[in-house]
Parts: structure tokens; C-alpha cells; sequence
């Protein structure tokens, strides 16, 4: 199937954004690819425009200028941890920012399809079922950063209604090279990394162990945002979609296969700043979806995700 002429990413510089930029390249060689980012350069885009999701005029002019096809919207405060810190600059940007794009697409660029990336974090309290949930689960976010997608994810749901172009990805938790040290398994490589440096003593702080979580290679992820720009025709119009593995992994195994990669002995100490005030203990996500409509499944091993996520990790604390 043909791709789309030309695809303008928001929050391209992110650790999502870069891995996308470098797989649509990949995918459509073709295309033109616009690349949002306030931090220069990103490698295989064709140019960088300076979207700001809180300046509503701007926003408008850059998106008629540029007409994409597609706009692939990763651009959000994403980190759980943050949005529990600041929750007001959490909704500022997910929400208010998001749903202003969607309208100057809707009014102004109707033939442009919205991609939107949404999150698993918005089914929430429906994991404690013990369940593996597919996209007719209840939303029951439990965090503020939950919270705003899952409030997002059905106001567009909604404009979609009102003719919005729109498609949208519920990723599960995403792991690879690139990630920062706000989410889980990238702490604890970055923490390794210190240790094996002697930047840090041998003592690593973490949250709840006793979790299990559905886990995918962000590779695999941006191998689900590019089938959909190849099927976007066929695609019922403002679909939800789930991209998970299927499979629930604990969280202190996935600690003790990083550790097992280190040259270090290292203690484990539980922090209590690290816990969440409200969590589930299980989350598994049903891909079926993805696969009927976008022929879509992980295909990365996980062992390889754990290895260049801590020698990334190795080659930033080092550098």
C-alpha cells in the first residue's frame, strides 16, 4: 500500500518521536516528513517546523502552510510522575494543546488524518479485573497523566463524530535505546550505568516490585503508527486500537535480567518516593485489534530490548 505524501510529527525529538522519524523514513522514502521539535535536528526528517501546542494562531498557520496528510501527534507531557507534581500543566498540554490541534485539522484541513497517540494508562483501575483488557474496557484512569488522556482520548472520539480524520493508538509501555530516566526500566539501566561508572554507589532505588506490566520494544510500537498511515482508507472512521504485547512481565524480573548484565554487584532498596499513591498490580493488553486491522505484532526479541537499552545507557553516563 502506497504512504502518505507528507507527515508532520509532534513531539518528534522525544524518545518515541526519533525512533518514528527513523522508521517512517524506513517504511516511505518517499514522503516528506516534518519533524516538530524545539531541539534542532532529527536525524531522517526533511525539516524542522516549531510547533507549539499552547499558541493556537501559530499552530493554525504552520499547519495550513505545511498541509500534511497526516499528523502523527506524540507531543505531551507523558511522564506519570511529573503529572503528579504539576497536574494542571499536565491537562494544559494533553488536553487543551491536543484538542486545538484536532479543531484546526477538523475546520481547516478536514482531508487530514490525526494520529493519535493515547495510552493504556487510561484503562486504569480496569486492570484490577486481573483481565487482559481489549478497547472496549472501561477508562478508570488512577494518575493525573492518565487522567488527561483518557479525557482527550473520547473528546476526540467524539470530534471524530463531527468528521475528524482520526485514528487512535493505545500504546502499552514502551522500552528501548533513548528513553529517559522518568519511566521504569530506563531508571533502572541509567542507574546501572552510574554504578558500573562510580558515579553512584552500589545501591539502587526503586519502586513496587511485585508488578507486572505489558511491555513492547518502542520499535515495534512505531512498526503499528506507520501500518496505519499505509491502511488509513480502510480504517473505520475514529477507531481506538490497543498495541501490546500480550504478554505481562514482572517488574523485578525485568530488574534482575538488567542486573544480570552488569559487571557490578549491586543492592536493591525500595523508595518510598518512588511508589505510585494509586497503582494495579496487573496489566496485559489484548493486540487483536492491531492485528485484524493493521496486520500489526511485536516482532523485537526482548532480550535484545534489555541489551541496547543498557548499552545506551552505558554510552550516555560514559559519554
Amino acid at each position: 500500500m502506497a504512504g502518505p505524501d507528507c507527515v508532520l510529527i509532534t513531539g518528534a525529538s522525544g524518545f518515541v518521536g526519533r525512533h518514528l522519524v527513523a522508521a517512517l523514513r524506513a517504511r516511505f522514502p518517499a514522503s516528506r516528513l516534518l519533524a516538530c521539535s524545539r531541539e534542532g535536528v532529527v536525524e531522517g526528517a526533511d525539516a524542522i517546523v516549531p510547533l507549539d501546542l499552547e499558541d493556537r494562531d501559530g499552530m493554525a498557520r504552520l499547519l495550513l502552510e505545511a498541509a500534511p496528510d497526516a499528523v502523527v501527534h506524540l507531543a505531551a507531557q507523558a511522564a506519570v510522575g511529573a503529572s503528579f507534581r504539576d497536574p494542571m500543566a499536565t491537562w494544559r498540554v494533553n488536553v487543551d494543546g491536543t484538542l486545538a490541534l484536532a479543531e484546526i485539522i477538523r475546520t481547516r484541513l478536514p482531508r487530514t488524518l490525526l494520529v493519535h497517540a493515547s495510552s493504556a494508562e487510561i484503562y486504569g483501575l480496569s486492570f484490577r479485573s486481573g483481565l487482559t483488557l481489549d478497547e472496549t474496557a472501561a477508562l478508570q484512569p488512577a494518575n493525573p497523566y492518565a487522567a488527561s488522556k483518557a479525557a482527550v482520548d473520547v473528546a476526540l472520539g467524539e470530534m471524530a463524530l463531527r468528521g475528524l480524520r482520526l485514528v487512535r493508538l493505545r500504546p502499552f509501555s514502551q522500552v528501548g535505546p533513548g528513553q529517559g530516566p522518568d519511566f521504569m526500566t530506563a531508571a533502572f539501566a541509567r542507574q546501572i550505568a552510574r554504578i558500573e561508572q562510580g558515579l553512584q554507589l552500589p545501591v539502587m532505588q526503586v519502586g513496587a516490585l511485585e508488578r507486572w506490566r505489558d511491555f513492547m520494544d518502542v520499535r515495534d510500537m512505531c512498526a503499528a503508527y506507520a501500518a496505519v498511515l499505509e491502511r488509513a482508507e480502510t480504517l473505520p472512521p475514529g477507531v481506538a486500537i490497543n498495541v501490546a504485547s500480550g504478554t505481562s512481565r514482572r517488574v523485578g524480573d525485568v530488574l534482575q535480567a538488567l542486573l544480570q548484565r552488569s559487571r557490578m554487584t549491586i543492592t536493591v532498596e525500595p523508595a518510598a518516593h518512588l511508589q505510585r499513591p494509586t497503582d494495579v498490580e496487573r496489566v496485559c493488553g489484548d493486540a487483536g485489534l492491531a492485528r485484524r486491522l493493521l496486520d500489526w505484532t511485536p516482532v523485537r526479541r526482548w532480550d535484545d530490548t534489555l541489551d541496547e537499552l543498557l548499552a545506551d545507557w552505558r554510552a550516555r553516563v560514559g559519554g
